[in-house]
């Protein structure tokens, strides 16, 4: 992708002016960002993905000013008969699933993989939404059927309706109203306040680009680090040979707190274990993600190669990630693997020029349903 270049998704204007203007920043409104928008799936297979155990769903119903929450899955006959207004089904990762929407979700790319979370589809009836409330990360929000009315405000209230299973705010204030036709695309930065209610019935898409906590990241970060302490630090013991004998036997002696601090300060201060962490943690697969193994017959390493859609892979300077796992890399390897992560295929060529311990890793990832022959 030429980030230079305008997109029509982007309603004309290049992928680098909207991250210098518009991202993180203020919303955006794309008329037919994506003309003659027609739905990545169906209704009726939409309802057949909320069946399935490994795939997150859920069902909102309003009846007045009461809102009711339920969890999938969910089999068709325990959804609401489609002419019953006012309920919505969100189903989550549906990229992980559906070619077509995995597809969909490359288009905004000019974004890094790391902070892209997935791609939900919302299906509601006449009237049907979530209540107004606010989001933590950046989303599009992409009409692909029907008609949705965004309302939009600069909310400096978050409080939020007590008593009720969402998170819906207690006092909003709209300061904007769209009506979105299929093709339409709104842009909402983390915090910016939002109401979409269904026209009829409607289907929208929501690519969600969730940005990490840092407490929760140094939470994960830390409790790998200390998986990893032992052989980072090997078996040095503590020796006190000086130690002079204690009127206070209770007290913790500082040659020993100098002790403890120093192996965290040498596993802190390693700074490929921390890249290689951090690395392992934004590739590792959501709990609900698995992979299909290929048969005997397919495990020969093919021409041309292509990432399976829930593969997750992204590099550093030093490392290449791919599913929670690490590998240093260097050299004309490391540039062809890079293009890997980048392009999501290598041709058949570039297969061709990797150095034979490559091409055995690339056969190892083939045989756990991570890459496939293209």
């Amino acid at each position: 992708m030429n980030v230079t270049e305008p997109l029509t998704l982007l309603g004309g204007i290049s992928p680098e002016r909207f991250m210098k203007q518009y991202w993180h920043k203020k919303p955006l409104l794309v008329r037919q960002a994506m003309p003659q928008m027609k739905p990545v799936l169906g209704r009726a297979e939409l309802f057949e993905l909320a069946a399935q155990d490994e795939v997150q769903s859920r069902l909102v119903i309003q009846d007045g000013d009461s809102w009711r929450l339920k969890h999938g899955p969910f089999q068709r006959r325990a959804l609401p008969p489609l002419k019953r207004p006012g309920w919505t089904l969100l189903v989550q990762g549906v990229d992980l699933h559906q070619e077509l929407a995995h597809a969909l979700v490359q288009a905004f790319r000019f974004v890094p993989d790391c902070r892209l979370d997935d791609l939900m589809i919302s299906y509601a009836t006449d009237g049907g939404g979530v209540g107004p409330h606010f989001d933590s990360y950046d989303v599009f929000l992409l009409q692909v059927q029907g008609r949705r009315r965004w309302r939009i405000g600069r909310q400096k209230d978050l409080s939020l309706q007590a008593g009720v299973p969402l998170k819906i705010l207690a006092d909003f204030a709209p300061e904007q109203e769209f009506l979105l036709e299929a093709g339409d695309m709104l842009y909402l930065p983390p915090r910016y306040a939002h109401d979409g209610l269904a026209v009829g019935e409607c289907m929208t898409c929501s690519i969600g680009f969730r940005a990490p906590q840092q407490g929760e990241l140094a939470r994960e970060m830390l409790q790998r680090l200390a998986d990893d302490a032992p052989d980072l630090l090997g078996d040095s013991l503590y020796r006190d040979p000086h130690q002079p004998a204690t009127l206070s036997p209770a007290e913790i002696p500082t040659a020993v707190q100098n002790f403890a601090r120093e192996a965290i300060l040498r596993v802190l201060q390693d700074p490929l274990a921390l890249a290689r962490t951090l690395g392992e943690l934004l590739t590792e697969p959501k709990s609900e993600v698995w992979f299909e193994r290929p048969g005997l017959a397919d495990t020969t390493q093919p021409g041309a190669l292509r990432l399976d859609r829930r593969t997750k892979m992204m590099f550093d300077d030093k490392h290449v990630f791919i599913n929670g796992e690490a590998f240093r890399a260097g050299g004309k390897d490391a540039t062809l693997i890079r293009l890997l992560a980048d392009q999501r295929r290598l041709n058949a060529a570039q297969v061709g020029a990797l150095s034979v311990a490559a091409q055995a890793l690339l056969r190892q990832w083939i045989e756990a349903g991570w890459v496939h022959g293209n």
